[in-house]
């Protein structure tokens, strides 16, 4: 039987594994990126519709302040992957993914000096190893493939709203749960993101029928598994936890579009790729270190 401490690992173990193949999709669905988004967004909501009437219609949480928070995520993630998606369209997918996936330095950073969370040495050295990784992992990418542009800017600006997304998730899964915070986010993104296809002229629909099943795809996939996994591990996990581990959708990413999408990876990518993975292990050990001088469970801070 998986304990309760156990189970938000595990979790985010299949959040991650599911989101690693958005880049994947993208580029396989051949539409602009806004338009993706708004298919993931609007397709993750109806499939969450069922099981939010039979568990959450009945419930009301006190206040509204919650609403808020559920508006403010559901923004933020249709700037992550608005900014995102359309990156894709401009560079390599292991670029994409791995400059949205700084978001964890903005993430501890905004926690230390805003939250006053206590971050200890072995915290920052995991951090620093991930950062590290995905710096050498880059470098390589850039001397083989020189072509930090638009792409790469773009994926970077979309690592502030990934940032963002962790850091108001952290707080709302305070007050609501994963399934009511992930439904409404998701209707609030996916109305923002139709409004700004309609704003700009991006045709929603005409594709062929390849792209609609990469749209669901990435619709049931990689947000409704994939982020319903990461928003119920935020609700166990500090977001200084959980962002750095989600660096590791670099790594599979990478390995993914080796066969997927034709993008093989050199030696110091490789090399770069364990670093990234030893960050992501001091930084959950540091987690445990730190509930057991406080004595709290790990996964109950």
């Amino acid at each position: 039987m998986i304990s309760k401490r156990t189970l938000p690992y595990i979790a985010l173990l299949i959040g991650v594994s599911a989101l690693s193949m958005t880049g994947i999709f993208v580029r396989w669905a051949q539409a602009p990126g806004t338009v993706t988004a708004a298919y993931r967004m609007s397709i993750s909501s109806l499939a969450l519709l069922p099981f939010f009437l039979k568990k959450e219609s009945g419930r009301k949480p006190a206040g509204w302040g919650w609403l808020l928070l559920v508006v403010a995520g559901g923004l933020f993630i249709a700037g992550d992957h608005g900014f995102l998606n359309t990156a894709i369209g401009y560079t390599r997918i292991a670029n994409t993914t791995l400059l949205n996936n700084m978001a964890p330095l903005w993430v501890a950073l905004f926690a230390l000096l805003v939250w006053k969370e206590q971050l200890n040495r072995t915290f920052w050295l995991g951090l620093l190893a991930a950062i590290v990784g995905a710096v050498v992992i880059l470098g390589t990418d850039l001397i083989i493939h020189p072509q930090f542009g638009l792409g790469d800017a773009l994926a970077l600006v979309s690592s502030f709203f990934y940032a963002a997304y962790f850091l108001i998730t952290q707080r709302s899964r305070e007050k609501i749960s994963a399934l009511r915070y992930l439904f409404f986010a998701n209707i609030a993104s996916a109305v923002v993101l139709i409004a700004f296809n309609l704003a700009i002229g991006a045709p929603l629909t005409g594709y062929p029928m390849r792209t609609y099943l990469v749209f669901i795809a990435i619709g049931l996939f990689s947000h409704t598994i994939g982020y319903f996994s990461v928003t119920y591990a935020l609700g166990h996990l500090p977001a200084s936890i959980v962002a750095p581990t989600m660096i590791a959708q670099l790594m599979f990413t990478s390995l993914l579009a080796i066969p997927l999408a034709g993008e093989p990876l050199a030696a110091p990518q490789i090399l770069g790729g364990l670093a990234v993975l030893t960050g992501i292990f001091l930084v959950n050990r540091s987690n445990r270190r730190q509930a057991q001088l406080e004595g709290v469970p790990a996964t109950e801070q």
